[in-house]
């Protein structure tokens, strides 16, 4: 395999891990929105409370959407260190994505619905960029067969590899 094709290569397996990313979390933030708007059309529940209500339920439908279709073939063993992980960067998600909502709540006084729900979103985006650095580096791991098989074949593909003689030190 050429450097240029393992570049293609992984560029495409980015890409479409991109993708299912990006399925997963557009209805994270479908169910996301609903359930906020909902909370703050029928209930008294503050703002903020509504969104991180609205936040934590849609952790739960992205974590089945993120393990069982995005990230279904990566390292399955340890699903306890998973969850915990999946759970501590969520809930620093919630905090950047809620942050900025009660900044612009409590901080300026833009509390309109129209004005929540552009600064929801726009939690949303800043948090997203984080949550995909964060699972696909420290919560779905690739499996340690599969590094090693493309290492090998970037190897073996490189041709600058020459076998050492027993007279070279």
């Amino acid at each position: 395999m050429s450097e240029r094709s393992a570049l293609r290569s992984r560029l495409e397996a980015l890409t479409r891990e991109v993708v299912k990313f990006g399925a997963v979390g557009g209805a994270g933030v479908v169910v996301n929105f609903a359930v906020f708007n909902l909370v703050r059309q029928l209930t008294e529940v503050p703002v903020v409370r509504a969104s991180i209500i609205a936040t934590v339920v849609a952790t739960g439908t992205n974590y089945l959407g993120y393990r069982y279709f995005t990230y279904r073939d990566r390292d399955k063993r340890g699903r306890t260190k998973e969850l915990t992980l999946f759970l501590l960067f969520s809930a620093i998600g919630l905090v950047i994505e809620n942050g900025l909502l009660y900044v612009a709540t409590y901080g300026f006084h833009w509390d309109s619905p129209l004005q929540s729900n552009i600064f929801k979103f726009l939690g949303i985006g800043v948090a997203t960029l984080f949550r995909f650095w964060s699972y696909r580096t420290w919560v779905f791991r690739t499996l340690p067969a599969r590094e090693a098989i493309e290492t090998a074949e970037s190897f073996l593909a490189d041709g600058s590899h020459r076998p050492r003689s027993a007279s070279r030190k």
